[in-house]
């Protein structure tokens, strides 16, 4: 099994019990490898495995949410793209979000780096989006917090209620109330 292929399948379970419950006998489980071909690929343990999957939904963050919101295509269409492409990485409010379950506990010390990063590029990015679609630029940066905010927060009451209609509702209705 590559790398790649690796990584693809735990993500998952990193998704699901975050860093401290993504456990050697999870993840080998998930992969279908034993301990040491785990080790074969990330010698640094679990630890290399957690970064591996960070690096993994930073590519996917840029190539499908950054770089929808950096088109050319007018502001509401950029937003229906970037929120289309949410709705399928969160399979339609079924998963957690990796960026919050995996700061839980000692990760948060690993990891809130990358996090904070990813979250502040995703943050001036919306903005500026919004900023082109005639919001004032402090206006601007608060609707794009507050749109994490609520695709966060309905990402939880979806998991919680175990109904995605929550996310759902978000994900259909954010453009429009975001440059409203």
């Amino acid at each position: 099994m590559s790398r790649e292929k690796a990584i693809s399948q735990i993500i998952p379970v990193f998704q699901r019990y975050g860093y401290e419950g993504a456990t050697l006998s999870r993840l080998s489980q998930a992969t279908g490898l034993g301990r040491s071909s785990l080790y074969h690929h990330f010698r640094g343990g679990k630890e290399e495995m957690a970064i591996a999957v960070l690096e993994y939904v930073a590519q996917w963050f840029e190539e499908m949410i950054l770089s929808a919101l950096r088109t050319c295509d007018e502001p509401l269409e950029r937003l229906r793209i970037m929120c289309q492409n949410l709705d399928k990485f969160y399979h339609h409010g079924r998963e957690s979000c990796l960026l919050n379950v995996i700061t839980f506990g000692e990760g948060n010390d690993l990891f809130h780096q990358q996090v904070q990063q990813m979250l502040l590029i995703w943050i001036d990015q919306l903005a500026q989006v919004l900023i082109e679609g005639g919001i004032k630029p402090e206006e601007a940066k608060n609707r794009a917090q507050e749109a994490i905010i609520l695709i966060q927060g309905a990402l939880v009451l979806a998991r919680g209620l175990d109904n995605t209609s929550p996310f759902e509702r978000i994900i259909e209705s954010l453009p429009e109330r975001l440059l409203n």
